[in-house]
């Protein structure tokens, strides 16, 4: 998958930097996947959680951040919309 916006996942890195581990392995997995469906999401990640529109919300370090992306299946492309703290993530409309 081509993995789009990674300088927002830079930027939240340089502020959490405890999350940074994580969201490396989280974008090389993702660069690596070929994902056509939701069901292949689920099978590696169980905690993913789908929204209307081909959004899907990933939990990362042990849901302590949430990572809101939006996927084009068909074209290969994972677009990267949101990341924050799991407190931050509760005050937000998707």
């Amino acid at each position: 998958m081509r993995v789009i916006g990674t300088d927002k996942l830079d930027k939240f890195s340089r502020k959490h930097a405890n999350a940074r581990d994580a969201l490396i392995a989280w974008r090389d997995e993702t660069e690596r996947a070929n994902w056509k469906t939701t069901q292949d999401i689920k099978n590696r990640y169980r905690s993913a959680d789908f929204l209307a529109d081909n959004r899907v919300i990933f939990n990362i370090k042990g849901n302590r951040f949430r990572l809101v992306v939006k996927i084009r299946y068909q074209n290969g492309i994972v677009l990267i919309e949101w990341i924050g703290t799991h407190a931050e993530y509760s005050k937000k409309t998707f």
